[in-house]
């Protein structure tokens, strides 16, 4: 059967507008989030095509060419953001480490599909949420206040007057609703809610157990209860806590009970096939020519494994087979020692597209720094406002900062823009301390203010301390 990811409305958006949404939290790089922008339209103008043609049509995957820290990762991630499409990073250095046994790079695929079956039941979750608390405050109801069936249990006793006895049912049944909505108003109005009531919930007593065996069934992510979990009846016990704490476990149960788990999976497969991204870090390592002994032997083999999943294959996981036909991969590395040429030419061939990224400058850390929706100065600045302290960075405090981690960068190792979350750091780190317990209002820091904090980190012929 074929699945279609129709759900996500962002693929309709122009790689004129993703471009923009990137630059909200990516400074420069333009090449890089314009072919990216590319590929994710691409999958769009893919569905949009004839049945018979649009299997036929594969992602072009793409390797970015940088540096550590100049933006990479950020520029996938917040693409996939961007789709809602499940999104995983892996380093591919880890499938060469010296004594690594019975992990295979399907394991990416396994992963990103248990991330894709969490997200699209979230998703789900907040549907039901609302008739999920519903029928949580009715149990809760049912706890505090109990439904009196006995009368209809008691047998008729003829020697009374009947029309009586409906007279008092009728009355106890409108006292009993009466009571019941009380309480009802008084559970929504929170004043109920450190009663203590008794409830009984699901209890697994084995909620981690694995089977190891040779054949690896732990890395296709099954479990005891996986491949026997209509055999292993759940296990109840009662457990008395407040009714806020309650109220929580209800929902959650109620939840579980609402949520359509083979619609939920049937979406996240859907999803890993048709939106899919796994970015590839770190690809330079397994790049180069092979020297015949160590480590070394094993990059060509890594890069063999590899080929089949950007390739298009089948993937066994506990949720059923996955095609990797059109997941798309982003694979990165900074290619210092090595360079793409170095990869195995049906590996090179999966990933048509390359993109060199530019180192970061001082203007760029500026920016940087300023920007983004999510820049440092900004998020410096909201933490130390909830101490009731406002802090001020001049303009040529902010371009002190940039000079000092352009500077660093350049003596010692290039880390890009992680650098200034070192330097960030080091220049506020007294105020940070001192604010809880010194009656400040306000703090401003210059230019020189800046210089005389950080002049340590410039002048320091050691720089190892500062490197991240």
């Amino acid at each position: 059967m074929k699945r279609q990811n129709k759900d996500n409305a962002n693929f309709c958006m122009t790689p004129r507008e993703i471009v923009a949404e990137l630059d909200k939290y990516i400074i420069g790089q333009d090449n890089a989030k314009k072919m990216v922008a590319i590929a994710l339209r691409n999958r769009w103008r893919r569905q949009q095509v004839k049945d018979d043609l649009r299997d036929e049509i594969m992602p072009n995957n793409i390797i970015l060419i940088g540096p550590t820290g100049v933006g990479k990762t950020e520029i996938a991630r917040r693409l996939a953001r961007l789709a809602g499409a499940p999104f995983i990073k892996v380093e591919a250095s880890k499938f060469t480490e010296v004594g690594y046994v019975g992990r295979d790079v399907e394991s990416i695929i396994r992963d990103l599909t248990d991330f894709a079956v969490s997200m699209v039941k979230e998703e789900h979750t907040l549907k039901v949420q609302g008739k999920a608390k519903e029928a949580a405050e009715e149990r809760l109801l049912d706890i505090l206040f109990p439904t009196d069936n006995t009368a209809d249990e008691k047998a008729i006793d003829f020697s009374k007057d009947v029309f009586s006895e409906e007279n008092s049912e009728r009355k106890d049944e409108e006292r009993f609703s009466r009571t019941r909505e009380k309480l009802k108003k008084q559970l929504e109005e929170g004043k109920l809610e450190n009663r203590t009531v008794e409830i009984t919930t699901n209890f697994d007593s084995h909620p981690m157990m694995q089977i190891f065996s040779p054949i690896g069934i732990e890395e296709m992510g099954l479990n005891i209860q996986d491949l026997f979990g209509g055999m292993m009846p759940k296990k109840r016990k009662k457990k008395k806590m407040k009714v806020a704490e309650a109220r929580q476990v209800l929902i959650a149960e109620e939840t579980q009970k609402l949520i359509d788990m083979e619609k939920v999976i049937e979406d996240a497969i859907s999803r890993v096939e048709q939106s899919g991204i796994v970015f590839l870090d770190e690809i330079d390592k397994i790049a180069g020519e092979e020297d015949g002994s160590g480590i070394d032997v094993s990059r060509q083999g890594v890069q063999r494994d590899i080929l089949p999943v950007v390739e298009g294959t089948n993937v066994v996981t506990k949720y059923g087979m996955v095609r990797t036909d059109h997941v798309l991969f982003i694979a990165s590395g900074a290619f210092h020692v090595s360079k793409p040429s170095d990869l195995i030419p049906e590996l090179q061939g999966r990933f048509p597209i390359r993109v060199e990224l530019d180192t970061l400058s001082t203007e760029d850390f500026i920016r940087i720094l300023t920007e983004p929706e999510n820049a440092l100065v900004k998020q410096y600045t909201a933490l130390i406002e909830t101490e009731g302290v406002k802090v001020v960075f001049t303009r040529g405090a902010i371009k002190e900062i940039a000079r000092t981690a352009t500077k660093v960068n350049e003596r010692a190792e290039n880390i890009g823009a992680r650098r200034l979350q070192t330097i960030m750091s080091t220049l506020l780190e007294e105020i940070l301390f001192n604010i809880p317990d010194e009656n400040m209002k306000s703090v401003k820091l210059a230019a020189e203010d800046v210089k005389k904090c950080l002049s340590d980190i410039v002048e320091d012929v050691d720089l190892s301390k500062y490197i991240l």
